[in-house]
């Protein structure tokens, strides 16, 4: 697995990358998305990225926002209103020559790994026309059971990504019932 990905690299480490466009650490609504959304676009539109590339990254980047905002287990006001909730979690972007890095951090229960890690591990062996046949196939597929859309979002990372998906879990030490699950694509 990747040296980002390794449980003891604390993520301020990557954050302090050379080359980084974006960096939050922190909590993610659907607000704060949309105005981060705006950031990351005008940092793309600023690197000069041609348009294909910008929006491979834009899409990656909602797409893991999205699994913050929807599956993060650390909230602030999820009692209120799930949809509503404020929800932990971590995202940078950085450049790497020609490459992108995109990486994800967020707790999510420890009783969803299995789950988590047999939608995963399959986008790791499976070639671009594979991925868009699942894509096609998902999207007219009705939304898993627990999930918010119809399991597009790996897919779709999956589909603009330049390298398989990267993942891996560690469960928190003072917290067994929790997992951080890190994410990683490359652009």
């Amino acid at each position: 697995m990747s040296e980002m990905l390794n449980r003891d690299q604390c993520f301020f480490e990557i954050a302090q990358r050379p080359n980084l466009l974006f960096y939050h650490k922190g909590y993610f609504s659907h607000s704060i998305v949309a105005a981060m959304s705006e950031v990351v676009k005008l940092q793309l539109e600023v690197a000069g990225l041609s348009g294909p590339t910008r929006r491979r990254i834009f899409s990656s980047f909602i797409e893991l926002s999205q699994n913050i905002v929807q599956y993060s287990c650390d909230a602030i006001g999820e009692e209120a209103d799930r949809d509503s909730a404020i929800r932990e979690g971590a995202m940078c972007i950085s450049v790497e020559g020609e490459r992108h890095l995109m990486v994800c951090i967020n707790p999510i229960a420890t009783v969803a790994v299995n789950d988590l890690r047999e939608k995963l591990e399959p986008l790791r062996t499976m070639s671009i026309e594979e991925i868009k046949q699942a894509y096609k196939l998902s999207l007219r597929a009705e939304a898993p059971a627990g999930s918010k859309g119809a399991g597009l979002g790996f897919l779709t990372m999956a589909r603009d990504a330049s390298a398989p998906l990267e993942f891996a879990f560690h469960q928190r030490d003072d917290d067994p019932k929790t997992t951080l699950f890190c994410l990683k694509t490359i652009i």
